[in-house]
């Protein structure tokens, strides 16, 4: 794509590409990406850190299942949540007395639902790795509750804060389909831009530049989260999850709400799926799933059906060159170069989806790699949408291996593969098994690359579930709802099992 739009008839250009920033409607969607993303991160940093508390460093029933159900809105299809949040804020909706559907407020409260498990797990980590005899020694020295959370344990957990809402702000600046379900052509960002100029417009340059700006700015975040990152000390003292206090009620209704704003949007949802315009109750907007509508290709279940297949040979891809990736950049030695090498492959995550599947589109189209009509261009799109992910759960697991027990197993005469079976995957087994459900519920609901190079013939079911809600008829609506209901619940399930695994 950038080499497309800064070659103008045969010649380098780039004055002509540097011009599309300074066009009016460029400079409007720059400015509303980077405020819709900034408040955003802020609502999920305030909503996230108390819930980080609770869930990591308080004991109670159903902790590791509330765990699961945190992290379900962040591996979603965006398609989901925004159908999810048009529901739950349309005038007859249950929030719809706040007139905030089409509204820049809608989008900036989805933004942060989708991402507030970001906060949670990262922050929550980092709580759980605090060596507790720092924060009993304020104690002891007379300090108060709020002097150890102010002295002691903000300034501690500051890194994980500021890495947390980097990763938030690269996420939420790259939304593409909750952006472009609840934004219409009213507000856009980078990302539907980009899908703006490349597909309907073809103005490769203004896109190159918009990619390229994109590509400099998540550069930068990846530093910066990289830099915020810690290592944990190996002589300390975890302090396990106590039951609650009374002095814990306020963060604990605090997390309460949260987690009831989470769930909200979803109950909508299923709710509306059920409904009747008269107000009654129905199955058959679940029954029309496997009805093929007359502007659709396939049925709501034959695209479950080819999600699901595409989702596993995207995973096993991801899983094929996640884990050689993380097994490079975690092996002792190699210096700089694994850290560039480890930057480089989580680029990933904040790159456009819409570039990234535009690109695969525009560079395999020539033999002897023509894969344009072919039915591996969607599993290697969202194979390389996983990969970050994959090579992030993985790669700390083999990062905390002890490279001694190698040595004292390659010394035993034990060959590479053995000692590959008997340390490395003796440890990391259940992390493998965790990124392999990730990658799974990841590409299972993935929108922004596949609506680029999906088939005709072969939709996935977020491409028709866009498809659906785009058209005016009631009926194709209600299937798009229960199609919703169906992809979140299959999500869901996936991302509860994963935490059942989790390390």
């Amino acid at each position: 794509m950038v080499g497309r739009g800064f070659v103008v008839d045969g010649r380098f250009a780039p004055d002509d590409v540097l011009a599309v920033l300074a066009r009016p409607r460029t400079l409007r969607v720059l400015w509303f990406t980077v405020w819709s993303a900034g408040l955003a991160t802020l609502v999920c940093v305030l909503a996230g850190v108390p819930l980080a508390w609770a869930l990591h460093r308080l004991s109670f029933p159903g902790r590791r299942l509330l765990r699961g159900l945190v992290l379900v809105p962040f591996v979603l299809p965006t398609v989901v949540v925004g159908v999810a949040f048009g529901q739950l804020l349309a005038p007859a909706g249950w929030l719809g007395f706040l007139h905030l559907q089409g509204t820049a407020v809608a989008i900036v409260l989805a933004l942060a639902f989708f991402n507030v498990s970001v906060v949670v797990r990262t922050v929550g980590s980092f709580w759980e790795d605090l060596d507790v005899r720092r924060e009993e020694a304020a104690a002891a020295l007379g300090a108060t509750p709020w002097q150890v959370l102010r002295t002691v344990t903000l300034p501690t957990l500051l890194p994980g804060v500021v890495g947390a809402a980097t990763v938030v702000f690269l996420f939420c600046s790259t939304s593409f389909g909750v952006v472009l379900t609840m934004g219409g052509l009213r507000y856009a960002n980078v990302e539907t831009e980009i899908y703006l100029l490349t597909t309907q417009e073809l103005d490769l340059r203004g896109a190159a530049a918009l990619s390229v700006l994109q590509l400099l700015v998540l550069t930068a975040l990846l530093a910066l989260a990289h830099l915020t990152g810690r290592a944990v000390p190996v002589d300390r003292v975890r302090a396990r999850p106590r039951r609650p206090r009374r002095g814990d009620l306020l963060a604990l209704g605090w997390s309460a709400l949260v987690v009831a704003a989470l769930l909200l949007p979803m109950l909508a949802l299923v709710v509306r799926s059920l409904a009747t315009a008269g107000g009654g109750w129905t199955l058959e907007h679940y029954r029309a799933l496997g009805h093929v509508s007359a502007a659709l290709p396939a049925s709501a279940l034959t695209g479950l059906s080819n999600s699901a297949q595409i989702a596993l040979v995207a995973t096993a891809l991801s899983m094929l060159l996640g884990v050689a990736v993380a097994g490079l950049v975690t092996r002792p030695g190699g210096g700089r170069w694994r850290s560039v090498l480890d930057g480089a492959f989580m680029l990933p995550l904040g790159v456009s989806a819409v570039t990234l599947g535009f690109g695969f589109l525009v560079t395999l189209d020539h033999p002897p790699l023509d894969l344009r009509a072919s039915p591996w261009l969607v599993p290697i799109a969202q194979a390389m949408v996983a990969l970050p992910l994959v090579v992030r759960t993985v790669a700390p697991v083999l990062r905390a291996v002890d490279d001694r027990q190698r040595q004292a197993a390659a010394s035993l005469g034990a060959g590479p593969l053995r000692v590959l079976l008997t340390v490395d995957l003796a440890v990391a087994w259940r992390p493998l098994l965790a990124a392999a459900g990730f990658a799974f519920a990841v590409s299972l609901g993935e929108f922004g690359a596949t609506s680029f190079v999906v088939r005709e013939t072969t939709p996935t079911l977020p491409v028709l579930i866009y498809r659906l809600i785009s058209r005016p008829d009631a009926g194709d609506v209600g299937t798009a709802l229960a199609a919703s209901v169906v992809l979140a619940v299959a999500t869901a399930l996936v991302m509860l099992c994963v935490e059942r695994v989790r390390p």
